[in-house]
């Protein structure tokens, strides 16, 4: 089986941290291009921030850069994203997706696998 599973999600207090994790089965993470896209209701999916596949150099949307960060655990086969300063604005649901292009795409079209998604909710 291949496939991705996000966890983590929840509920969070604005100005407080969560992190999200993409388990990868039936393939090796550190052969693709990974990425996290959300989508908040009524808005369309956005590209968070993404890991080549060559490099795993990271990309970033402007509005999580310096709050976000995503990580690589080549031996437990994950993804990471590292959520603070988190703001109303960030609730959404979050997906990690998986292509075979070699650097970071922030076109939510261009990835092959995805995960079934994790609520993120921040509170006020």
């Amino acid at each position: 089986q291949v496939q991705l599973v996000e966890s983590g999600g929840g509920l969070v207090q604005a100005g407080n941290s969560l992190r999200v994790s993409c388990a990868a089965s039936g393939f090796s993470l550190a052969s693709y291009t990974v990425a996290w896209f959300r989508q908040a209701p009524g808005k369309d999916r956005e590209f968070v921030a993404g890991s080549s596949w060559h490099s795993h150099i990271s990309d970033y949307a402007d509005l999580v850069r310096g709050r976000f960060t995503i990580s690589r655990d080549n031996a437990k086969n994950t993804v990471t994203l590292q959520m603070s300063r988190l703001t109303l604005e960030d609730t959404a649901v979050y997906s990690c997706a998986a292509g075979i292009g070699p650097t970071t795409d922030r076109s939510w079209a261009k990835y092959n696998l995805w995960g079934q998604g994790t609520q993120v909710t921040v509170s006020s």
